[in-house]
């Protein structure tokens, strides 16, 4: 089975995007919620989000134990706990990045051989930081997560797409444009300003998008 061409808009609309506060503790956090369905059934799904020699395969390069309890690392990303796996429904783990820690829920629901799978990140975010940057700071990083996913699941055992190649990078700043613009309505439709979101969602753009010296 071959992998389907990168076609940015295909991606796009295929998320559907939220945002909500909760309290942890005592803390009130900011939920950024995605969800994507992918035509495989959830052990599939399941065993692409879990396997540690199969992760780097869609994303990057992992280390830790893998089992409740056992910590976890992205390379030169975030790392964690798994708090809870409860195979093919429920992953629970905390995201420590940057000297912060929040939290990752992942369910999976399967229906007529495909799997709804839906992300929710639970963070203590500064007001500051929030009105800067907005959701798409983090949403954006998500949803490059979900397309690599989505590009893997079709051909396992194909080389992972480098989104940095001549090849894939003008399809990948188009990607992170329309997932900022989708992030921007997200947010004005959470209460915030849409000025203020529109600003904050061109500051993420020009994050993502800034060329490497």
């Amino acid at each position: 089975m071959s992998t389907p061409p990168f076609i940015p808009a295909n991606h796009l609309g295929a998320v559907d995007r939220a945002l909500s506060t909760t309290t942890r503790g005592g803390e009130e956090l900011r939920v950024l919620i995605v969800e994507r369905s992918y035509d495989a059934d959830p052990d599939e799904v399941w065993d692409a989000l879990t396997t540690k020699e199969r992760i780097p395969r869609w994303l990057m390069p992992v280390s830790g134990d893998f089992e409740v309890g056992g910590h976890y690392q992205l390379e030169g990303n975030a790392g964690g706990e798994i708090l809870a796996c409860d195979r093919p429904k429920l992953l629970s783990i905390t995201w420590d990045y940057g000297g912060r820690s929040s939290w990752v829920d992942a369910t999976l629901t399967g229906a007529g051989g495909r799997t709804l799978l839906r992300v929710e990140h639970s963070a203590p975010v500064p007001p500051d930081q929030w009105m800067e940057f907005g959701p798409s700071a983090v949403g954006i990083g998500w949803e490059q997560m979900l397309l690599g996913l989505a590009l893997h699941l079709p051909d396992p055992e194909a080389e992972k797409m480098d989104p940095m190649s001549p090849e894939a990078l003008p399809a990948m700043i188009e990607h992170t444009k329309g997932s900022a613009a989708a992030w921007v309505e997200a947010d004005i439709a959470f209460g915030t300003d849409p000025e203020q979101a529109r600003a904050a969602g061109d500051r993420c753009v020009a994050a993502y998008t800034a060329m490497p010296e």
